[in-house]
């Protein structure tokens, strides 16, 4: 089932100085599937999240739920709990513990007393279980590790109940390992929780090995997609990233260093 659709979509600033990032991608984000978004600096990678997520209009065209439904008619708490988003910002939740960040992912549910039913307890419970971090429930979360924090956001993305889950940069601040452990941990999610996972990333290689589908926003405004076999077969991978002597290999899906060719000036 699609997740997420993109149709003749048109993404950019309007304005005195607005501008066209890119136009007309036509792209579908599928549940239970790891699909991410690659492409390089300056090609409009969070400005397309952005748009997705209902943050930012569209220029022209239509970013569409499962249903149907237009990200950009939605109001905010209908938004809210139909799209989870976990960005790069830094966050400082002050004392609270990581089940508490946990928690506020159940803010669109909640009555005006702001209460937390069985109910939301048990959903906390459940998307903590789901990222494996259960065990860092009554630990600070400021006293987190990097990897362990990233955990905890996605439970809290988790516990909206979204059937969108969006993230930026979600490795950016990770060792490699954790990289690598955090990139699988979604690709789990998704099918597990049955729900489209979208991310950017700059980790190509890993993208290319951990990912389902692959949306390759180049520098000229398009957008290619398919599975990573078939962009790193069909050169679309290389025309986009290769630099100098720097070239992705489509077999081994990872950058090499190709003799023959000059060095970058």
């Amino acid at each position: 089932m699609t997740g997420l659709a993109l149709r003749d979509l048109t993404i950019g600033y309007r304005g005195r100085r607005g501008r066209t990032v890119a136009s007309d991608l036509c792209a579908t984000a599928e549940t239970g599937r790891l699909t991410s978004l690659i492409g390089p600096n300056g090609a409009g990678k969070s400005t397309l999240l952005r748009t997705v997520c209902g943050l930012q209009p569209p220029l022209s065209g239509t970013a569409a739920l499962a249903d149907g439904t237009e990200v950009s008619s939605l109001p905010a708490a209908t938004l809210a709990r139909r799209i989870a988003v976990v960005t790069t910002d830094a966050v400082d939740p002050g004392r609270l513990t990581a089940y508490d960040v946990a928690a506020l992912g159940r803010t669109p549910y909640l009555s005006p007393t702001g209460r937390m039913s069985a109910s939301d307890r048990a959903r906390t419970g459940d998307a903590l279980d789901a990222v494996r971090a259960s065990h860092l429930a009554d630990r600070p979360f400021h006293d987190l590790s990097d990897g362990e924090r990233q955990r905890v956001l996605a439970a809290r993305a988790l516990a909206q109940e979204p059937e969108l889950l969006v993230l930026d940069e979600p490795t950016s601040h990770l060792d490699a390992p954790s990289r690598v452990e955090f990139l699988d941990l979604l690709a789990a999610l998704a099918r597990e929780q049955s729900i489209a996972v979208l991310m950017s990333s700059h980790e190509l290689e890993l993208v290319m090995r951990l990912s389902d589908e692959v949306w390759l926003l180049r520098g000229d405004g398009d957008m290619d997609t398919g599975s990573p076999a078939e962009l790193a077969r069909d050169g679309s991978v290389s025309a986009a990233f290769d630099r100098g002597r720097l070239r992705f290999d489509a077999d081994q899906f990872a950058f090499v260093i190709d003799d023959r060719r000059p060095h970058a000036q």
